[in-house]
C-alpha cells in the first residue's frame, strides 16, 4: 500500500464525520478537558480517565456516523426492548446505592440501562413513526405514548428523576415532531404552570409535611424544598445550591481565572467534576466564558436542527430533530439546576461533566446526527 493509498484511505474515513459539527465538539472537549483539570486540583488519574472517555465517545460516534440510518432503524425495536429488559432486571436484581436501585450487576462490569433509553426511546419512537407515515391518526400517538410510558414508569420506580426527565423529553420532542397537536400540548403545559405555581404558594405547608404528596419520593420533595428555599438547610440538602450559585456569582464579567476559583479549589463546592462542573467553569471564566459555552451548544443545536431540517426520510428527521433537542435540554437542566432555577436532579453537563457512561451515550448521538448527514450528501450526489 503507497503512502498516496492510505491517505486516500483516511480522506475517506474521515468525509464521515460532519466537519461544522467537529469543529464544535472540538471546541467543547477543550473546555471540558481544561474544566475538569481544574475541578480535580490538577489530579491526572481523572484527566486521564476522562481523556480515555473522550476517546471512546469519538471511536464510538465515528463508528456510528459509518452506519446508514436505514441500517439505524433495524436496530430500533431490538434495541428498544433490550432496554425494557434491562430496566425489569434492575427492578428485580439492581444494585441499590444511596437509597436507589439504578444499576445491574452482570458480573465482569455494572451497567446502568435507563442510559440506553436515551438513545433507544427516540430511536424507538422515530421508527414507530416512520412505518405510519402514510396516515399519522390520533390512535398512533396514544400508542407512541404508551410506549414512552413504560421505561418512563420504571425509570421513576428505580427513582432517578433525572434521567426519567431525559427519556421523557426525548419522547415528547419525537411526539412534537411527528405532529402532535397544540391543541393537546398547550393544556400540559398549562397544568405544568400551576403545578409550578401551587409549589411557591403552598411553599411552606409542603415543607413542613403538612401537605402530603404520594406521587413524590422523600428526597424529590426535599429537593423542591431546597430549590424554594435552599437557606432552611443551609448546612444539608442545600448545601449544594448554595455553593453553586455562590460560584458562578463569583465568577463576575470575566471570572478568577483559571484554577483560581476559591469555592472549587478549597472544595467548598460539592461534585464539581461531575454535576456542578459548569459552576467551576463559571467561577473561573465569569460571564464571558459561560457565554462562549452556551454559544458552543447553540450552535450545536442548530447545526443538529439544520441536519434534521434536511434529512431525507421522516424516520432520520424525527430521530436527529429529538436527539438534538435532547442535547440541549441536558446543558439547559444543568445549567438551570448550577444557577438555583431548576432542583438538583444528576443531569450531566454535556461534554464537561466527568463520566464514561453519559459521554458515551453523547457519542452516539452525535455519531447518528452525522450518519443522517452523510446520507443526506450521498442522495443529493
Amino acid at each position: 500500500m503507497t503512502r498516496n493509498d492510505i491517505r486516500r484511505w483516511f480522506t475517506m474515513r474521515w468525509a464521515v464525520l460532519d466537519r461544522p459539527m467537529l469543529w464544535m465538539l472540538a471546541g467543547l472537549f477543550v473546555m471540558g478537558m481544561l474544566n475538569m483539570w481544574s475541578a480535580t486540583s490538577g489530579n491526572p488519574a481523572k484527566f486521564v480517565d476522562q481523556l480515555r472517555n473522550f476517546a471512546i465517545a469519538f471511536v464510538v460516534m465515528w463508528a456510528v456516523a459509518h452506519v446508514p440510518p436505514q441500517t439505524i432503524m433495524r436496530f430500533a425495536v431490538p434495541v428498544y426492548v433490550l432496554g425494557v429488559l434491562l430496566l425489569l432486571g434492575v427492578m428485580v436484581a439492581g444494585d441499590v446505592s444511596k437509597g436507589a436501585r439504578r444499576w445491574l450487576n452482570l458480573g465482569v462490569t455494572r451497567i446502568q440501562p435507563s442510559e440506553i433509553l436515551k438513545i433507544a426511546m427516540p430511536l424507538m419512537l422515530a421508527w414507530y413513526f416512520a412505518r405510519h407515515e402514510a396516515m399519522v391518526r390520533l390512535r398512533d400517538f396514544i400508542v407512541a405514548i404508551l410506549l414512552l410510558a413504560v421505561p418512563l414508569g420504571l425509570i421513576a420506580k428505580q427513582p432517578d428523576l433525572g434521567t426519567a426527565l431525559l427519556v421523557g423529553a426525548a419522547g415528547m420532542y419525537v411526539l412534537y415532531f411527528a405532529g402532535l397537536s397544540f391543541k393537546l400540548i398547550v393544556p400540559v403545559l398549562i397544568v405544568g404552570v400551576m403545578g409550578a405555581g401551587g409549589l411557591f404558594v403552598f411553599e411552606e405547608r409542603i415543607c413542613q409535611d403538612e401537605v402530603n404528596w404520594p406521587l413524590m419520593h422523600d428526597y424529590q420533595k426535599q429537593r423542591v424544598c431546597t430549590l424554594l428555599d435552599p437557606n432552611t438547610d443551609p448546612l444539608g440538602k442545600g448545601f449544594h445550591t448554595i455553593q453553586s450559585t455562590i460560584a458562578v456569582g463569583s465568577g463576575g464579567l470575566i471570572g478568577k481565572g483559571f484554577m483560581q476559583g476559591t469555592q472549587a479549589q478549597l472544595e467548598f463546592l460539592p461534585e464539581r467534576s461531575t454535576d456542578f462542573a459548569y459552576a467551576v467553569f463559571a467561577e473561573e471564566w465569569g460571564f464571558l466564558g459561560g457565554f462562549l459555552l452556551l454559544a458552543f451548544y447553540t450552535a450545536l443545536l442548530f447545526r443538529g436542527l439544520l441536519i434534521a431540517t434536511h434529512a431525507p426520510s421522516l424516520f432520520s428527521r424525527l430521530l436527529a430533530g429529538s436527539l438534538t433537542l435532547v442535547i440541549f435540554t441536558y446543558a439547559a437542566v444543568n445549567m438551570g439546576m448550577v444557577i438555583g432555577i431548576l432542583p438538583v436532579v444528576g443531569v450531566p453537563m454535556p461534554f464537561i461533566s466527568y463520566g464514561g457512561t453519559a459521554l458515551l451515550t453523547l457519542g452516539v448521538a452525535c455519531g447518528m446526527l452525522m450518519s443522517v448527514q452523510r446520507h443526506r450528501s450521498l442522495v443529493q450526489s
